[in-house]
């Protein structure tokens, strides 16, 4: 209805409609008593606004605890005057002609998202989205597949339809989704299969691996930024503790920061605690990765190794074809050319050549091996010791993390000591 009917007037979210798409709600005998004592919008807790040929959403502040709504097939062009709904669950504004995400910063609780069939270019402005479980985005203008990395900030994305949108029609559309989205339970009305993650990852793998990086990089900064801001609200706070008006404020003041201090030193852990699970599993997915390049280096030296064994049996049957040609035309005397002494001292019989050059034979073959085993044996140690190497910067880092939050809680600490009141007796 939303981009094809414009058969009707565009209409307006006044008290009439929102009064009457709550009584249709109700069953027959609520609806009378609701009539009869009147409705309270803050009471109601799901509000259906479906085809109604709407082209502006207002006047909904009065739903305070609205926990779904529904504005699906009408002609909304914009997202907006949502900004009180702060306990909504569900929001489905699909089929309307809205081209940009916004408005939906106070909707902190948002489970489930329906932006079907818009005409939306761009997935943005959802930051705030965090409790985000299903999101549905089909039948948009969404061109880019670098659209999809944005919605890895939301960890609790289990289901998403993309379909219908014109990136949808890349080969490899599917494999960047589900590789970039590695929670992803749900893709298209379908269940994502082990066998597609797997492939996913292994040919998205040296992406996802960067963007994991920049994340975890990302994330410290943030960490190390919201450190500083606290640590400057302290230190402002001391200063009030040091021009409090009266012995017992100050007291009081100290208590309550010495208390933040403590929940302080709780937050500071648990992020680390945090940062300690994040990095546990890209080192896992890095030391996975690894594998596979000694893997495939191994199969590759193998592979190299058999060939030289190939070209030495080879080397081998010629040689001997020769040696005993020689041996037969040195009898005969019809040899083209004259040999050198020594190696006429070679041409003695058939058994001693054949021994001669098997044992030749074997040497190189032992050769190839040693150096077969040399080169397996350094891949193995280059594995064994960049895993232990990533490992062990990763237990350093974490010691000297939890170093600098003790080093940090007890500075803090000191200055509050060392911070002083007012004399009571003065």
């Amino acid at each position: 209805m939303s981009q094809s009917d414009n058969s009707f007037e565009p209409n307006v979210i006044d008290d009439e409609m929102l009064q009457k798409a709550v009584e249709e709600q109700w069953p027959e005998d609520i609806r009378k008593l609701a009539k009869a004592e009147g409705i309270n919008f803050k009471d109601v807790m799901e509000l259906q606004l479906s085809f109604r040929n709407i082209l502006q959403i207002d006047n909904l502040w009065q739903f305070e605890n609205l926990t779904k709504l529904q504005l699906d097939n009408n002609i909304i062009e914009k997202i907006e005057a949502l900004e009180s709904l702060v306990h909504l669950v569900w929001l489905d504004l699909s089929f309307n002609n809205i081209e940009v995400i916004e408005g939906l910063d106070t909707l902190v609780k948002l489970q489930d998202l329906s932006l079907y069939n818009n005409r939306i270019s761009k997935i943005e402005h959802m930051d705030t989205l965090q409790e985000l479980q299903i999101f549905s985005i089909g039948k948009n203008n969404l061109t880019t597949l670098e659209n999809v990395v944005y919605l890895r900030k939301f960890k609790n994305l289990h289901t998403l339809n993309l379909t219908g949108n014109p990136f949808c029609n890349e080969e490899q559309y599917m494999l960047f989704v589900v590789a970039h989205l590695p929670g992803l339970v749900y893709l298209d009305f379908k269940l994502v299969s082990d066998t597609t993650r797997e492939v996913a990852i292994s040919n998205y793998h040296y992406l996802t691996d960067l963007l994991e990086h920049e994340e975890a990089q990302a994330l410290a900064q943030l960490e190390e930024k919201q450190a500083q801001q606290k640590e400057l609200e302290y230190h402002k706070r001391l200063d009030e503790i040091h021009h409090a008006s009266s012995h017992d404020t100050a007291e009081s003041m100290r208590a309550e920061y010495n208390e933040d201090i403590l929940q302080l030193s709780e937050t500071l852990m648990t992020l680390e605690m945090q940062m300690v699970d994040q990095l546990e599993e890209l080192i896992k997915e890095f030391e996975r990765n690894i594998a596979v390049i000694t893997s495939t280096f191994i199969e590759n030296v193998k592979g190299m190794m058999t060939q030289c064994r190939d070209l030495e049996n080879r080397h081998h049957e010629k040689l001997l074809e020769i040696s005993i040609s020689a041996l037969e035309k040195s009898l005969k005397n019809e040899l083209d050319e004259e040999l050198p002494d020594d190696v006429r001292e070679f041409l003695v019989d058939k058994n001693t050549i054949v021994n001669m050059v098997n044992k030749s034979h074997n040497i190189h073959l032992l050769k190839i091996s040693m150096r077969e085993c040399d080169i397996l044996l350094n891949m193995y140690h280059w594995e064994a010791s960049v895993k232990e190497k990533a490992l062990q910067n990763e237990i350093d880092r974490n010691r000297n993390r939890i170093k600098e939050i003790f080093q940090y809680i007890d500075d803090l600490q000191e200055q509050l000591d060392n911070t002083q009141i007012p004399d009571p007796t003065e």
